[in-house]
């Protein structure tokens, strides 16, 4: 035959298509995947079975690592040293197996990512646990089959008597595949074994009445239930967790402690990425960060800032580092050999089913040995029975074989039972040692027939499988480590910023900033005020509002455009300091100002944003309503809300429901009221109709409010301090664009009109002075009074300062009992020569 006759030719496709399948089916089915029986991989197996055969027990010495690795890599596992030892080490680490399998004694790493010493200092021997997932195996009870190079026979499952799948969960990369299965505690995953043997018919619900979560090893708290839900029920879901911590006051500094964190976090690494966030300023608040574990334990302290908030701080971390992770369960192992998608119930039927097979084969296995033990001791005590012509038998023949052959036709033995006899030892002719095999006899006809009791019952098998399963747990079951907070969810912005009530203050010069609004106190009508906030000489605040963190801002601004924000994304500042430019926040044009804003809820939900209106108007009186779905649609650079004409700007915008009243107030003192509907919806490009006549050149609108209650009261502020409020009656309806009637009478001493509020005696009133002077009353103080009166002084003013802005506030109760009271402000007040209080 010539050379080329070797050469078939193949085609390169078919070729590289049929190894490359094989090559994935070897992955998936011999490497990468567990067994839903026994939960192993092939490695795990094998290094387990090779302490088994070099009788490496939990209660003997430990042995070099390299001994039992050159064991496996030997008999059974023909890959590198490197994967075997790897892999023991893991099962040696209870910071990566829930229970560990192997015990081991020196240096196997760190949860921290330190490597383990290399095997020839390590020592190893088998934990308790993996006693029992060998438990029967020389009985038979699995299929063996032959190693690499078919000189021994190795198991193709462990009989387990632990649901190690569940238990200890596992993780590999097939081809095409992979597998991340969480570990649990060992108490559940019984209990839920033992309630599925006494009812097969129940349900994943039922089941996880007794397996809660995964519990993992390292401990921390699951957050949020439902991506366990969709785990147990489907095998894939999302389980995420969140480090344990605690607050803590440290040297005088309020600290955050962190005790456990998530399974796989590795605390080194989290401290080094946490370092570089503070760094970036991605995450405010914390002063320094130390790592206090020890022997005792992992401890983190995150040393916080004096004006920090801890909570606030605390879900940062969970938001920008590994305090908070996410455990992708994906529920993939072998089944029959062929990978599965499993739920929780199929994992614990499957375990059953195997654990059910193992005591059919250990039943059978005993029952055959048992069967052969009692045909030989009735040979034995036939011979007993006979003893002396048993004796002249063997005594007249001339070989061994020759007796067994006579003693098998004297008596009608088997071969087994003459061989017996023949080698029957003479201590056995004592009376004692033939009670002796009388009794064991009788022992084992009864054994027999409780085997086959077993064989033909499958309520008694089942019965023993629950035993065990309880014993296991008796022996092995513990406390569960992973808390459950069943009311987390998905981490968004929302759960870092709590949803307060703030104070949102923007001054002339465009700073703007929030501050809690329980910084801000209940004062006593007619107080000087408190120093609100530090702006520059030549600025003043001239807005400020309250709203909740979780809401949504619209800012117009006086050229007619509208820009987009969440309450939470204003920076946060105390109530003395500056803010933040607001063109730092808002793409604003230089020569443009904002002048009114809007506080919404969800602009997603379309039900609400179709249903609400936005009503502006501008200082030259024009009026425009606007559908809220017009502005629902966010963009950085904001959009038109309203066409101003030149010499005109925007002054005021509020939301509506569509059947509200409208009531604009100028300067020259007067207000008009007038129906919401007498105006229709435009378009954002539209430039409005006339809402009010002004009085002359020099009158413009101050302000604008919507009604929506009749218990309504208007309030009205000058610019020199006084202030009254009036019933919504005194303002008779009108059609819009009219002249409207006196609010305030306006005289030297009041000063021009400079706000106009509805309020009800629930509300607080806030006022602030172009200095910088803030100061809270409640309005319930005013007394209510005609709309033609000057009405009476609010606040003490200065020299020539003068009221920038005045904003009302929900009447909190918890605020009521904080009453400022000072008496020399209030004497000063009565005193002073400029004006009386009424």
């Amino acid at each position: 035959m010539e050379e080329n006759d070797k050469i078939i030719p193949i085609n390169i496709e078919e070729e590289m298509k049929s190894a490359y399948i094989d090559y994935s089916m070897s992955v998936i089915v011999s490497r990468a995947l567990p067994d839903v029986r026994d939960g192993l991989k092939p490695v795990h197996r094998r290094v387990l079975f090779g302490m088994h055969e070099l009788g490496i027990k939990a209660t003997g010495a430990h042995k070099k690592s390299a001994r039992v690795v050159g064991e496996v890599l030997g008999k059974y596992h023909p890959h590198g040293d490197t994967s075997v030892y790897d892999a023991m080490v893991r099962m040696a680490q209870d910071w990566s197996m829930r229970y560990e399998m192997v015990d081991g004694q020196g240096n196997f790493g760190s949860p921290d990512g330190d490597s383990p010493a290399a095997m020839r200092y390590t020592e190893v021997r088998m934990k308790k646990i993996s006693e029992e997932m060998l438990a029967d195996i020389e009985k038979d009870t699995v299929d063996h089959r032959l190693n690499f190079d078919d000189t021994l026979n190795e198991p193709t499952v462990l009989p387990t008597r632990v649901p190690s799948l569940l238990v200890n969960g596992a993780s590999g990369i097939a081809v095409g595949m992979a597998t991340n299965m969480a570990p649990h505690n060992l108490t559940e995953v019984i209990d839920g074994t033992v309630a599925y043997i006494d009812d097969n018919d129940i349900d994943i619900p039922g089941l996880m009445e007794h397996i809660k979560a995964p519990d993992f090893p390292t401990g921390g708290t699951i957050y949020g239930y439902e991506g366990v839900r969709e785990a147990f029920l489907t095998g894939r879901g999302r389980v995420v967790i969140r480090a344990k911590s605690h607050f803590e006051e440290v040297n005088g500094r309020e600290c955050i402690i962190v005790t456990e964190l998530p399974y796989q976090v590795n605390g080194s690494e989290l401290l080094k990425k946490t370092a570089d966030l503070i760094n970036d300023k991605k995450i405010e608040g914390i002063a320094n960060v130390r790592d206090e574990t020890s022997r005792q334990g992992r401890r983190l302290v995150y040393v916080l800032k004096k004006d920090a908030i801890p909570n606030i701080v605390l879900n940062k971390l969970f938001k920008y580092t590994a305090l908070q992770t996410s455990f992708s369960v994906n529920n993939i192992a072998l089944v029959k050999g062929r990978p599965q998608m499993l739920n929780l119930k199929e994992l614990i039927v499957h375990f059953v089913e195997h654990r059910h097979d193992v005591v059919v084969r250990r039943t059978q296995f005993e029952l055959a040995k048992a069967e052969d033990r009692a045909h030989i001791l009735e040979g034995l005590i036939i011979a007993s029975d006979n003893i002396d012509e048993v004796i002249e038998l063997i005594k007249s023949s001339s070989n061994a074989e020759e007796a067994r052959e006579k003693l098998m036709e004297r008596f009608q033995l088997s071969d087994k039972q003459a061989r017996a006899i023949v080698e029957m030892r003479l201590r056995q002719l004592t009376g004692l040692e033939q009670e002796k095999l009388r009794s064991e006899y009788d022992d084992i006809i009864k054994f027999i027939a409780d085997l086959r009791d077993i064989l033909g019952s499958k309520e008694r098998r089942m019965s023993i499988i629950k035993d065990e399963l309880l014993e296991i747990k008796q022996k092995y079951g513990d406390e569960r480590r992973t808390n459950i907070e069943y009311s987390g969810g998905d981490l968004s912005i929302e759960d870092i910023i709590p949803d307060n009530n703030v104070v949102v203050t923007i001054s002339h010069a465009g700073y703007i900033k929030r501050t809690d609004l329980t910084e801000y106190k209940v004062q006593n009508r007619g107080g000087r005020g408190q120093k609100g906030v530090a702006t520059r000489s030549e600025d003043f605040l001239e807005h400020l509002f309250i709203a909740t963190n979780h809401q949504y801002m619209l800012f117009f601004t006086q050229n007619g455009k509208v820009f987009w924000m969440r309450v939470y994304e204003i920076p946060e500042g105390n109530k003395t300091s500056k803010g933040r430019a607001i063109q730092n926040l808002i793409n604003l044009e230089s020569d443009d100002k904002i002048k009114a804003f809007v506080v919404t809820k969800d602009l997603k939900d379309e039900e609400y944003v179709n249903n609400n209106y936005v009503i502006m108007v501008t200082k030259k009186g024009i009026t425009k309503k606007t559908s809220l779905e017009q502005y629902s649609r966010p963009r950085a650079n904001g959009i038109n809300a309203i066409t101003i004409k030149d010499g005109d700007e925007l002054l005021e915008a509020k939301l509506t429901d569509g059947n509200s009243q409208i009531m604009i107030a100028v300067k020259s003192g007067k207000a008009i009221r007038f129906e919401e509907n007498k105006t229709r919806p435009m378009g954002r490009n539209a430039s409005g109709v006339r809402g009010i006549s002004l009085a002359g050149k020099n009158d413009e609108v101050v302000g604008m409010v919507s009604i929506s209650s009749e218990d309504d009261n208007i309030l009205v502020v000058s610019e020199k301090g006084y202030g009254k409020r009036s019933n919504l009656e005194d303002y008779r309806i009108t059609n819009r664009g009219g002249k409207g009637v006196k609010t305030i009478n306006i005289t030297d001493k009041t000063g021009q009109l400079v706000s106009i509020k509805n309020v009800t005696d629930h509300d607080d009133l806030m006022i602030i002075n172009k200095s910088g002077l803030t100061i809270r009353m409640a309005v319930s103080d005013l007394r209510v009074m005609g709309r033609a009166t000057q009405g009476v002084k609010l606040i003490n003013i200065k020299d020539n300062d003068e009221i920038a802005a005045v904003a009302k506030v929900i009447h909190e109760v918890d605020v009521e009992d904080d009453v400022i009271i000072d008496e020399n402000l209030e004497n000063e007040a009565n005193n002073d020569e400029n004006h009386t209080v009424e």
